[in-house]
Parts: C-alpha cells; structure tokens; sequence
C-alpha cells in the first residue's frame, strides 16, 4: 500500500514539472491522473488498491465518533439524573479480532469512549475485560461494540 502511494505522489509531481505550473489545482490534476493510472496498474502492487484502506479508515473515525457522541450522551443523562440510579459492572468480551494491533485498537476505542475502560486482555487474546459504568444486559453491550466498533477495526485489517 506504501509503494502505491509513493508512485501516486511521484506521478504527481511529474505531471507538475511536465505542465510547468505548480499550482494546487494542477498537482490534485496530477494526483488524480496517478490515481487513475495505480488504480489501472493495481495487480502489479502488492495489496490492495490503498483508497479502500483510506475509504474504511475514513468509515472508522465516523463510526468511533458517532459512538463517542452517543456515549457522551449517556454520561450526561447519568450525571444530570437527581439520584444516582446507574449500575456499574465488569465484563468479558469476547471477540474475534485475532491480530495485536485490531486487539490494541479495539481496546483503545473502547476506553476513549465515555463510561467505559478496557481494563486487560487474556493471554490468549480472545477476551477483553471491560468496566461499564452503566451496565443495562451484557447482552446489550456485547452487541453495541460487536456491531459497530469490532466491525469497522476488522474491516480496516482485512487485507483483501
């Protein structure tokens, strides 16, 4: 994926020093013209074609906020409540993810989220320890990050 978006930028470059004019406007001409060209030449490059990477990294960051507002959200209707009516709770993930760098991803999401903390991972990587600050079904909270959060990370890693 490197080497493709090294050539990009060279093609690029060289379409502004064949044109003669080095402006923005020409060198994003530029960079759609190499874009078009890896994208024709995209079975000579090792991987796969680098703007589905940047496409589902793109869809990461939306998603992670969307679930970063949706928990800010639940902390403040916690700490506006006149009594304090929330249960917290420990529980085990479980998940799927099977390389290091999904795992520490996943974990980290989950801890940037509010009202939740990754506090480990088994030794086996297949288990995550999570503390919910308001914990309805384990059930409800297993969905919640299957479906959104580990969905998008294993879209991100899948290299095909």
């Amino acid at each position: 994926m490197a080497i493709q978006i090294l050539i990009n930028l060279l093609l690029s470059i060289l379409w502004l020093f064949i044109t003669g004019s080095y402006s923005l406007n020409n060198f994003i001409l530029g960079y759609i013209f190499g874009l078009l060209l890896v994208l024709t030449l995209r079975g000579l490059f090792p991987g796969r074609f680098y703007m589905v990477t940047v496409y589902k990294v793109l869809k990461l960051i939306a998603v992670f906020l969307i679930e970063l507002i949706k928990a800010n959200i639940d902390v403040i209707r916690i700490v506006l409540q006149p009594t304090i009516k929330n249960e917290p709770a420990f529980f085990t993930y479980d998940t799927e993810l099977t390389t290091d760098w999904q795992l520490v991803l996943l974990s980290t999401l989950i801890t940037l989220t509010p009202g939740t903390v990754v506090l480990g991972i088994s030794d086996d990587r297949t288990k995550i320890y999570i503390h919910c600050i308001d914990f309805s079904t384990k059930e409800e909270e297993i969905a919640s990050i299957k479906s959104s959060l580990e969905k998008v990370v294993r879209e991100v890693g899948d290299t095909q």
